[in-house]
């Protein structure tokens, strides 16, 4: 019994030591791994930031191809609604026409 209760602090600091280089040796691997992260997300911001041109010309590409194809649907729109408007107008007219000859 005197030899157990000799043993085990001593088993117990062993143990505590190798816990305490392992918890060390994770927490540097894992303080490099996050370097290596930010420098990666730095590199992926610095090209990003230089495509924002690209993509700005885009948008405004696309917004003048919208304003275009809007005036051009509008135009269509209103030609083809006169021309109806015109048709309708004619047959009122001829109808009533046809009601003042009887």
């Amino acid at each position: 019994m005197e030899l157990l209760n000799e043993l085990l602090p001593i088993l117990l600091y062993i143990l505590g030591i190798v816990l305490l280089i392992v918890l060390i040796v994770l927490s540097w691997k894992l303080i490099q791994t996050v370097d290596r992260c930010n420098l990666l997300l730095d590199d992926i911001e610095k090209k990003s930031s230089s495509l924002n041109g690209i993509f700005h010309i885009i948008d405004t590409v696309t917004d003048a191809v919208s304003g275009v194809t809007y005036h051009l649907v509008d135009t269509i729109t209103s030609a083809i609604s006169h021309l109806f408007q015109k048709r309708e107008k004619e047959k009122e007219d001829l109808s009533w026409e046809t009601t003042e000859k009887k």
